[in-house]
Parts: C-alpha cells; sequence; structure tokens
C-alpha cells in the first residue's frame, strides 16, 4: 500500500527511535487500556513522508481499545477526514487493537502549518487524530518496518512484495454464494522466515512479529461479522496474547508460500450492502496492500 518513503538522516532517524520507543510502551501498558467490548476507537496519526514530485504523504491507522469487538462506522460525521472529506479512503470497519499504517492522505507541496484531522466517534465517545508536516513526525522505511515488528536497523535492502489480485476491482455477489478471491504475490525473500519470539523471551520482545512472507485478507469497508473466508484468515491486527493467530502472538509461525505464489480464497457475504475488502501481503517488515469492491445482493 506504502511506496517507499524518500526521507533519511538524521531527523528520520530521530522519529524511528521516538516512533519505536511509543511502540514499546504501548506493548507493554495494553492491559490497562483494554476491555473485550464497549471501548472506543482511537484514530493514530503514523507520520509523514515526501513524495518523489514534491508532494507529501500523511499516514493513520488506529487503535480498537476491545479485545473482542468488531466496530463499523459509516463515513460521516462519526468518520470524518477534513479537509476535502468527509471520505478520504479511511475505514469503516475497525478489527481489534492496533493497525498500523492503514490509510493515507496525500497533500500538496504547499501544504505548510496546515493539518489533516480523522475525526472517529465510536461507543459514544469521540476521538481525532491530527496530521502534519512537523519535523518529528518524518518517518522513512526503517521506521516503518520497526515499527511493523522487525529489527530496528535490520532489512535496510528489503523492498514491500508485489501483489497482483486476479480479476476487476469491483464484483458482484448473492448473500452466501462464495467468490473465489486469487492473488499472486511474489516478494525478495526478505526477511527470511522467523517464527515470533516464545512467549517469556524477553521484556520487549525483538522481533515484535513473525517474519518472512505471508497473506491475508480482511475487511475494510462493511460489516465485517456478515463476510466470511475459506480458508479462515489469520488476525492481520497486533495480538500480542499468547495462543492467538496473530503474527504478534508468542510462537506463531508464518505459513508457507503457496508453490505457485498464488493464494486462492473464498468469500461469503451473509447481508447485502457494498464492502471493500483488503488484500494484504506482508514480509514481517513491509506491506502492500489492494483493495476491491464487492456489490452484494439477495
Amino acid at each position: 500500500m506504502l511506496k517507499k518513503p524518500a526521507t533519511t538522516g538524521i531527523r528520520a532517524a530521530r522519529a524511528r527511535l521516538t516512533v519505536v520507543c511509543t511502540v514499546c510502551a504501548v506493548v507493554l501498558g495494553l492491559g490497562a487500556h483494554l476491555a473485550a467490548k464497549g471501548e472506543n476507537v482511537v484514530p493514530a496519526y503514523e507520520g509523514w513522508y515526501e513524495n518523489a514530485d514534491g508532494t507529501f504523504e500523511l499516514l493513520f491507522g488506529y487503535f480498537n481499545r476491545n479485545l473482542a469487538e468488531m466496530l463499523d462506522v459509516p463515513i460521516g460525521p462519526g468518520n470524518a477526514v477534513e479537509p476535502g472529506g468527509p471520505d478520504r479512503g479511511q475505514p469503516t470497519h475497525f478489527d481489534p487493537l492496533r493497525s498500523r499504517y492503514v490509510f493515507s492522505v496525500r497533500v500538496p507541496k504547499d501544504f505548510g502549518a496546515q493539518e489533516v484531522v480523522w475525526t472517529l466517534t465510536s461507543n459514544g465517545k469521540t476521538e481525532r487524530a491530527y496530521g502534519s508536516l512537523r519535523p518529528d513526525y518524518i518517518i522513512d522505511k526503517g521506521v516503518i518496518q520497526a515499527n511493523n515488528g522487525a529489527m530496528i536497523g535490520a532489512y535496510s535492502e528489503n523492498v514491500a512484495p508485489q501483489l497482483r489480485v486476479d480479476g476487476d476491482a469491483v464484483r458482484q455477489a448473492k448473500v452466501g454464494v462464495p467468490i473465489t478471491l486469487t492473488v499472486i504475490v511474489t516478494d525478495d525473500d526478505v526477511p527470511k522466515p522467523l517464527k515470533m519470539n516464545p512467549a517469556g523471551v524477553g521484556v520487549v520482545q525483538v522481533p515484535t512479529a513473525a517474519m518472512g512472507l505471508r497473506f491475508s485478507w480482511r475487511v475494510y469497508r462493511g460489516v465485517g461479522a456478515t463476510v466470511s473466508f475459506d480458508p479462515p484468515q489469520f488476525d492481520a491486527w497486533e495480538d500480542y496474547r499468547e495462543g492467538r493467530n496473530s503474527p504478534h502472538s508468542p510462537g506463531w509461525v508464518t505459513p508457507p508460500v503457496p508453490p505457485d505464489k498464488r493464494w486462492v480464497v473464498r468469500a461469503t457475504f451473509s447481508e447485502p450492502g457494498t464492502y471493500v475488502i483488503r488484500a494484504v501481503a506482508h514480509d514481517g517488515a513491509l506491506s502492500t496492500a489492494r483493495d476491491i469492491t464487492v456489490n452484494v445482493t439477495r
């Protein structure tokens, strides 16, 4: 989903250290802020980088404070990005816990001291994330890799996986009738597969995710509880609890890559509506995403 940030140098290095230390604090303190359900989703500003044409990319993610509850917030006053919104490509479906680098907002060369504000209201509480070009928020590939779970400073030669979704970007489906989704993913085999550290290894585990090429589908827009995948997909969000089907769960092992590098999955929708589902290829450090829209009727 993200192009390689062009920003490097001392400010980026300082940002890398700041962001990674923040991640460690969040990992260690999650239990104090979580509940099974009933909590809200906090939008998060992840940082910015400059594009080759002089424009800037502002990156956003979120933290769902619920351990189990998935929330759906439609585009509108309760889920708006301004200026230029309310729809700037943000999600309307929110998986539990932390999801990083979910979408970006491109701003012009002369954006200056302005801000992009994501307002999100869920479970009765409103939170905002403020995106700006403040120097302390500069990020680069190293920052992204470290925050995704790789060791700080490792895999400098890594490039994100290449991902192609077969078929049209807009599909039609019937309630209860599966559609077949096929993706082809290629990668540079960096990093090599490495399982997530077992429980009890280190106070802060490094790396904080399993390494190696993996792929999953997740719901981006539409009611997530009404979509099922066959085979079931692992939990793409950050779940550090033991025994979870997440690359961040202790002992989790990256599944083998299909011999032909083709992942074939069937998706079934139990309710009509318009859905956006996201294909995500991740090597443990960098990711690439593609979205398809599915119009589901009875």
